[in-house]
């Protein structure tokens, strides 16, 4: 049994639908990267997906039964989100931001345990942020502020992961380290993973699944070879691109040509 999927699911915001009747199975202890243009739907689909949107029709179902129906604190004990942009207090210590991952799992007559502390610790220590937990979050790079995130996620100790667009505001090296991380709880540590992504070549190198969206439509899924083709891009994204395997991973690397009628060139080749 998929433990999370859509089933003719519409979301939106003031009764406006983004998505309409869409149908998503999550692949069991993979890495799902939802791709598409600005405006889509991705972080509505990933909003939806952990109940912080309503579903207008159809339903979410968390392991077989309707997310609706399942208690916040439950929701929370199998499932984490990293929302794109988090906020926290100014002057949070990292270790009391993770801590606040723990909640789901305490109430007012348990408090603090040392299975939290431990959880803490683990969650530290996955994110390589152990030395950073006596520091604010504001003293951080770009890097290191979403690892923290992330630990936060880690921290309530679910199975399931949904990360919206955890790289970005990323320089390329930070977004690598976060996607080797992501990479890691996932063959390591046996985490399902759902994420947005923008950049298609870091979409194709580290997912085992791909979801395409256009205009608040899943328009086809599957593995980055079979999904990243030149008429696909071109028909998701209006991108005109060539397709080659990517020389490290093996697996597909997409090289843009151009958006405009007529860009059937690289700009490098104008003049030549």
């Amino acid at each position: 049994m998929t433990r999370l999927l859509a089933d003719d699911l519409s979301a939106g915001y003031d009764g406006r639908s983004v998505l309409a009747h869409q149908h998503l199975a999550v692949p069991d202890g993979a890495i799902t990267t939802i791709i598409g243009p600005n405006g889509c739907g991705k972080s509505t689909l990933l909003r939806a997906l952990a109940r912080l949107l309503p579903a207008q029709t159809g339903v979410v179902k968390l392991d077989g039964v309707d997310i609706r129906s399942l208690p916040p604190k439950k929701v929370a004990q199998t499932l984490g989100l990293l929302p794109q942009q988090p906020i926290a207090p100014e002057g949070l210590l990292v270790a009391d931001l993770v801590a606040r991952g723990r909640h789901p799992h305490q109430s007012w007559y348990r408090q603090s345990t040392s299975d939290d502390a431990a959880a803490i610790d683990r969650a530290l220590e996955l994110t390589s942020t152990t030395e950073l937990a006596d520091r604010t979050l504001e003293s951080l790079s770009g890097g290191q502020r979403q690892r923290v995130w992330i630990a936060l996620t880690l921290a309530q100790e679910t199975d399931l992961l949904l990360l919206d667009e955890p790289t970005t505001y990323l320089d390329l090296a930070h977004s690598v380290e976060v996607l080797d991380l992501v990479h890691d709880l996932k063959h390591r540590h046996h985490k399902t993973v759902v994420m947005v992504l923008h950049d298609l070549n870091l979409a194709a190198r580290y997912s085992d699944h791909i979801v395409v969206m256009s205009d608040g439509a899943v328009i086809t899924q599957g593995t980055p070879r079979e999904i990243l083709t030149a008429d696909l891009l071109e028909r998701a994204f209006g991108l005109k691109s060539v397709v080659v395997d990517d020389p490290v991973s093996g697996g597909p690397l997409v090289v843009p040509i151009g958006t405009r009628p007529g860009s059937d060139s690289p700009r490098g080749a104008e003049g030549k």
